[in-house]
């Protein structure tokens, strides 16, 4: 490749064109490049016999996961995988699903990692509109799709990731490990560039559709080195991986950046408290991250003061804010844990947008920080005005590298949310006067209720105070009078008893009338994505009927 150069191609090294700088970046991509595909790579050359996957009794250093995500991206590219065809997966976390997302970057595919709530033709929805050509599906999960297989035209292989033991492939399918291991450990000669779209994810759908969002290696990397140096990410870390990877927050705010500074990663099958103990324990955990939902769910565990869990030095939450008494409650009962940072992002943005970090958990309680170290942050209202007074709400907007590159097959809603120059979040915020966002709630999911709007997240927060209410979710039911009656769902603490007017006078004392509870549901859990998210969608329509009773 590097003989001599023909006289026509020696002009481009006395000019500084678009042309010649197109010839210079192709012809030199492979030195040049920054990519998804090495970053295992460059941290097996600094780690080679560093643990870099621990999942249940397989450990791979960094120097055997590269190799293994080669033969991955071989095996592609041997069923005739092209650049940006879809490689879909549908699986829990498990070692096969790392795999498949490092080794299609490998080999120049577009990985698609399907939500395992999903059933059937949302599945089908997913694998066709994405326009899929390779599905992998884990056996535990083979009831969501065997009966729609047939109504997804476009799959030309199905491959089965065994996690059972003793339950075959089924027809059509092939052996996930059988496929791949034959196939040899070398890096594919493929040009791959930071511009290549590598990832496509769809939105979790707590208040719309999913939409198909792409995200390119120039995308993810910038928000991986943002996270690693905003979260503090070192070689020396354990990061413990409980929540979902088929999520963004996981995989590419935590494993993924994790891979590449050389930390270790220790794999969970599922985010079930003691299960996470016992992992910190055992493992030594030094990071783990969680939604609330998650860390309320370790301190309420009747285990949580058996375990030894003084490895962990910095904890991270994210998809809704901490609760300040809850917080409180986590640096007093894990007291070794003296960092916390709150990220705040939507999958649109890689995913994340802003961070608090740890010295201003306490002063600044219930922010989403600033914009994070690649990241611009602005309010806007509706007419694309920043909105720069504190107090007063806007849209959170972002701009940067982490921006998505569109919505598959969805220009219109690509060109709203790039409205103005700025990504639109959907969330309303507020600013401090010191530059520091504050989540107020959905733009969509603002409480309007006898003409006023009610941010739920205050209400919320307000609640909380309550020392007996383990959860809380506020949401607006149709009202004869109100239209939207302000509706606090509350889950108590075990064994704890909460008087629906405790609560309502708890709530009189905080706030302005028209923002106390109409009414309060006591129940035993929240419905919520695997990702913590608490689906007040599904709240509003199973209890639409509330106030007609």
């Amino acid at each position: 490749m590097f003989g001599a150069l023909p006289q026509e191609d020696k002009r481009h090294y006395f000019a500084i064109n678009e042309e010649s700088i197109k010839f210079l970046r192709k012809r030199y991509n492979k030195i040049t490049r920054w990519v998804i595909a090495d970053l295992v790579k460059r941290s097996a050359y600094r780690y080679p016999d560093k643990p870099a996957l621990i999942y249940r009794d397989l450990t791979y250093t960094y120097r055997q996961l590269e190799e293994e995500c080669n033969r991955f991206a071989n095996a592609l590219l041997d069923l005739g995988l092209k650049r940006y065809d879809r490689v879909a997966i549908l699986a829990h976390n498990t070692a096969h699903h790392v795999i498949t997302w490092l080794g299609t970057a490998k080999a120049g595919g577009i990985y698609l990692a399907i939500n395992y709530l999903l059933r059937g033709k949302d599945i089908s929805y997913c694998i066709n509109h994405s326009e899929s050509k390779i599905f992998i599906v884990e056996d535990a999960l083979y009831h969501l799709v065997e009966d729609v297989l047939d109504e997804m035209p476009g799959v030309q292989t199905l491959i089965w990731s065994d996690q059972v033991a003793g339950k075959p492939a089924p027809a059509r399918f092939l052996a996930f490990d059988e496929w791949y291991r034959k196939y040899p450990a070398d890096e594919p000669d493929l040009d791959l560039y930071i511009e290549d779209p590598v990832q496509m994810t769809y939105t979790s759908g707590t208040e719309t559709l999913p939409k198909g969002v792409i995200l390119t290696n120039q995308s993810l990397l910038a928000e991986y080195m943002g996270a690693i140096v905003d979260g503090e990410y070192t070689p020396q870390d354990v990061n413990l991986n409980a929540l979902p990877i088929y999520h963004c927050a996981q995989r590419d705010v935590f494993l993924t950046p994790c891979f590449w500074v050389g930390a270790t990663n220790v794999l969970l099958p599922f985010a079930e408290p003691k299960a996470i103990m016992e992992a910190i324990e055992k493992y030594r955990a030094t990071m783990f991250f969680a939604p609330p939902t998650v860390w309320i769910g370790l301190l309420r565990h009747p285990d949580f003061e058996k375990y030894d869990l003084s490895s962990v030095q910095k904890g991270y939450y994210g998809a809704s804010i901490m609760p300040v008494e809850v917080l409180k409650e986590l640096q007093r009962r894990l007291p070794t844990c003296r960092r916390f940072y709150n990220y705040y992002g939507q999958t649109e943005l890689s995913p994340y947008h802003t961070i608090l970090k740890p010295e201003y958990q306490m002063t600044k309680p219930g922010s989403a920080g600033q914009g994070g170290l690649n990241m611009e942050t602005q309010l806007l209202d509706d007419e694309g005005r920043f909105v720069r007074k504190p107090g007063v709400p806007g849209e959170i907007c972002g701009r940067g590298p982490h921006a998505m590159l569109m919505y598959f097959k969805d220009p219109e809603k690509t060109e709203a949310a790039f409205a103005h120059g700025w990504f639109h979040s959907g969330d309303v915020g507020v600013l401090d006067e010191d530059n520091f966002i504050t989540v107020v709630d959905r733009k969509k999911d603002m409480v309007k209720t006898g003409g006023e709007n009610v941010p739920t997240r205050e209400v919320e927060e307000v609640l909380y105070l309550d020392p007996r209410v383990s959860e809380v979710a506020v949401v607006g039911l149709p009202h004869e009078k109100w239209v939207e009656a302000v509706t606090a769902i509350v889950v108590p603490k075990a064994g704890q008893e909460i008087k629906a007017e405790e609560l309502e006078a708890l709530a009189r004392k905080h706030l302005a009338p028209f923002k106390v509870p109409k009414g309060f549901i006591f129940v035993d859990e929240l419905p919520k994505t695997p990702s913590g998210k608490i689906l007040k969608r599904d709240l509003r329509e199973y209890y639409k009927e509330f106030y007609k009773g």
